[in-house]
């Protein structure tokens, strides 16, 4: 599909399940994504969120937030997330990266909740209402455990390395990938290039693609993950997202920099153009 095309499918009010930097992140589908304006978005990063979820949020578009952190790496505080978060126009819900991912896994076994016991003791069990501690019911009393409710984002947005054309995913070792898209209603993903030959018939491959059942849609988008790196393909640019933290300290900079035309070109390259031909299959 053409990446405006898939933006579509988001709706106002939609619960978003977004990658951590390092696992895959669709900033390819960032700026189509803010052109065709759907907002009142609730977020749910796996299990961290970082640029794509500080442009979002200056971008107007997001209304809740629930992650374990939000945060520019190397370059810092996300300036957006943090003014917002200052000035109270998004909620937060605090979570922690095994919560985060008990959310999904309950959601994805298909049971209401999924228990784990690292959250005793913590103080984010007095900030989180929906989260429920029990008695374990198999001990006789004194041994609690914390329920975490299934999460079932509507939509999961990510990048891959490569698709096939029968709709199959390589997403390598990247299982919170997987879980994701489990999870959710829907699945969008960008990928680096179509390939010819079906991931799932070859033992080399098949064990880290996604099958086709849990994509609803694949947009050709080299280098979509960038100025984030993307495994075995590209190394992150750090001085780029620099750039980014440095501008977007103020709302008139964080505008001038998703108005240039470096951010511009996330979404306006050539390559994403429904109309290019098909990739050559991998090596």
């Amino acid at each position: 599909m053409d990446l405006r095309e898939m933006a579509r499918r988001v709706e106002p009010g939609m619960l978003l399940a977004l990658p951590v930097d390092y696992a895959g992140v669709s900033m390819a589908m960032t700026k189509p994504l803010i052109e065709h304006g759907a907002g009142d978005l609730r977020l749910f990063c796996v299990p961290t969120g970082g640029l794509q979820v500080d442009q979002l949020i200056g971008a107007g578009l997001v209304r809740s937030i629930e992650t374990s952190a939000v945060s520019l790496g190397e370059a810092g505080g996300a300036p957006r997330f943090n003014q917002a978060i200052r000035e109270g126009t998004i909620a937060i819900r605090d979570a922690t990266c095994p919560a985060i991912h008990a959310g999904l896994m309950a959601a994805q076994k298909g049971n209401p909740f999924q228990p784990m016991r690292g959250l005793i003791g913590s103080d984010i069990l007095r900030f989180r209402d929906d989260w429920r501690v029990i008695d374990n019911p198999f001990a006789d009393g004194g041994d609690p455990i914390v329920l975490i409710p299934a999460v079932k984002p509507d939509i999961a947005i990510f990048h891959a390395p490569m698709a096939d054309r029968h709709g199959n995913v390589w997403i390598g070792r990247r299982r919170e990938l997987a879980a994701m898209a489990y999870a959710s209603a829907q699945t969008l993903v960008t990928v680096e290039r179509i390939v010819d030959e079906n991931l799932l018939a070859s033992e080399m491959s098949a064990a880290g693609t996604l099958p086709s059942l849990y994509v609803t849609d694949v947009a050709l988008a080299p280098r979509g993950a960038w100025p984030y790196g993307l495994w075995g393909e590209y190394p992150t640019d750090t001085a780029e997202i620099l750039r980014y933290a440095k501008a977007a300290r103020t709302p008139e900079g964080f505008a001038e920099y998703m108005a240039s035309s470096g951010a511009s070109s996330m979404a306006s390259s050539p390559a994403t153009s429904p109309s290019r031909p098909a990739l050559e299959p991998a090596q």
